[in-house]
């Protein structure tokens, strides 16, 4: 049985005294939760204090995006070392956002998962396709592809130590959401794709959907065979909402 994981991730959201409201009720609310993985994924700003404020709970610590360099004269990038120092037990790549509105190619993403997993960060690998993809049947296609640029740069063996997030372009921040079946029928088709070269590795691997999960769905999401757990968005800024969604996974 792959355990469930639940992430949030804040995105361009918060302040201190949100933040330190947020953490203090998530942290309030997860003792008895000991049979789901639970992170937020904070703004770079704000994650030492989140760490600090996540130190008495099991809550893992994440980034949103990091950097393909270790070090030297990139302004304004954040590297795995960096993020490694103050908690960080996962980051973010390939978010839609990156690749939709920074324009980042799927070799960026294979790179920084690269640079990730080299300092010990576990990837959040981010796949999705976006509504015109969809419509024009190019669903596989676009996740293969994804996958596919990762998996070049890496063995298929990479993927013990990372999570992938299946994230329909279209069902984010939009309020539309993939049907659990159409979720879970491009998780089957991820999880495929990896047993053709590993079997054990596809097994293994926890398959997160991303698009617009709620309290109100995440139950049915989650009970399908291959989602394992969710990359939570907009649900992940209320506390009571997120502890929901994490109770959703302590179910199964």
């Amino acid at each position: 049985m792959r355990r469930i994981l639940v992430a949030g991730n804040w995105k361009l959201n918060g302040n201190k005294a949100s933040i330190q409201q947020l953490v203090t009720s998530i942290v309030a609310g997860v003792s008895d939760l000991t049979k789901v993985s639970i992170a937020v994924c904070a703004p770079y700003v704000y994650l030492p204090l989140t760490a600090e404020l996540l130190s008495s709970s099991a809550v893992a610590l994440g980034a949103q995006d990091v950097s393909e360099q270790d070090n030297g004269a990139f302004t304004g990038e954040v590297s795995a070392p960096m993020l490694l120092e103050v908690g960080c037990q996962y980051v973010i790549v390939g978010h839609s956002e990156r690749r939709s509105l920074f324009g980042e190619k799927d070799a960026d993403t294979a790179r920084k998962f690269v640079a990730a997993r080299k300092q010990g960060l576990i990837p959040i690998l981010c796949l999705g396709e976006s509504l015109t993809e969809r419509e024009a049947g190019q669903t596989e296609a676009v996740v293969a592809r994804q996958l596919d640029a990762v998996l070049a740069l890496e063995s298929v063996q990479a993927l013990n130590d990372a999570v992938i997030a299946y994230e329909p372009v279209w069902a984010i921040g939009t309020g539309k959401t993939a049907s659990p079946e159409q979720a879970q029928a491009v998780h089957a088709f991820i999880r495929e794709r990896i047993a053709a070269q590993d079997a054990k590795v596809a097994a293994k691997v926890q398959i997160l959907y991303g698009g617009s999960v709620k309290s109100s769905n995440a139950a049915e999401l989650f009970a399908m065979q291959d989602i394992d757990g969710g990359l939570i968005g907009g649900a992940s800024l209320d506390a009571q909402d997120f502890l929901k969604i994490c109770q959703a996974g302590q179910n199964q």
